[in-house]
């Protein structure tokens, strides 16, 4: 919001503090462009976005994410998402994306734009992880960040039984036996990058 408010062709209408509010102020709202975070409380970026989509198939959404190669934004894309950005692009990449959804242009970050063309010309990637839900890979990955069942817990909004859980069943899919080990894998299998840590 701050960032936005320097420049004059640019006023936020509204903000939300997880997915179910995003729902609702952008139906209230109307907003020429709504900006998501992939990873939200009680709602995540591609939930909402699909049910705003259901709701406005003209909404023109950007969404924001620290993992390029999260597989939920190729759903998210599919959907009818419009641009795909990382958390860490420069401001600058970030204004012009704004724009270029604003005018239903595709605006995605280099590394999910390579992606998607590998997807596309049936490259496959480094690794399967179907195996895991949504839920699951969410746990791994803040998992990998180093978070123990707590902050883990905190971060995703669920209870410490539920993590331990997702922690069992991940171990368990993934023929695993421990944290570390699920870390490694998850460097390994591209769910985060040395640069994410």
């Amino acid at each position: 919001r701050g960032l936005l408010s320097l420049r004059d062709n640019f006023m936020v209408v509204g903000e939300a503090e997880d997915g179910e509010e995003v729902v609702l102020k952008a139906a209230e709202l109307a907003p020429d462009v709504i900006i998501l975070d992939l990873e939200m409380p009680r709602q995540n970026g591609l939930e909402a976005a699909r049910t705003i989509l259901a709701q406005n198939p003209q909404a023109r959404i950007l969404l924001l994410t620290s993992f390029a190669k999260d597989q939920r934004l190729f759903t998210c894309l599919e959907l009818g998402v419009l641009g795909c950005l990382l958390k860490d692009s420069a401001p600058q990449e970030l204004f012009r994306a704004i724009q270029d959804v604003h005018r239903g242009e595709l605006a995605l970050h280099p590394a999910i734009a390579r992606r998607l063309l590998q997807r596309r010309h049936g490259v496959q990637p480094e690794s399967s992880l179907d195996g895991l839900t949504e839920r699951e890979l969410d746990v791994l990955r803040l998992l990998a960040h180093g978070r123990n069942n707590q902050e883990i817990a905190d971060a995703l909004v669920v209870s410490l039984p539920t993590v331990r859980s997702h922690v069992n069943h991940i171990l368990s899919k993934l023929r695993l036996e421990n944290r570390s080990q699920a870390i490694l894998y998850a460097l390994r299998h591209g769910v985060i990058s040395l640069d994410d840590l």
